[in-house]
């Protein structure tokens, strides 16, 4: 797959864990960018490592759990580390 392809699958599957998750976490779309290539990365990682199966291509559902999963991980330890830092007005 390639860098556009990363894009996109990073681009849809932190969105999709945007809506999944509750709450408000901050962040525009690129964060959620950012977010959704991490985690669709840290999913594939994950997903060779426990299960033997990575990110194999574009249309796999596989690849597209595994990016949506690494997604919510990632937006969930990031809403931990930033959860400090938002200060009420």
């Amino acid at each position: 797959m390639g860098i556009i392809g990363w894009i996109i699958l990073g681009l849809i599957a932190g969105a999709i864990a945007k809506a999944i998750l509750p709450g408000n976490q901050g962040g525009g779309w690129v964060i959620t960018l950012v977010l959704g290539v991490v985690g669709a990365l840290l999913g594939g990682f994950i997903g060779s490592q426990l299960f033997g199966v990575g990110l194999e291509g574009f249309f796999d559902i596989t690849t597209w759990l595994l990016a949506i999963g690494g997604a919510i991980l990632v937006l969930l330890i990031y809403g931990l580390v930033t959860r400090g830092s938002r200060s009420a007005r």
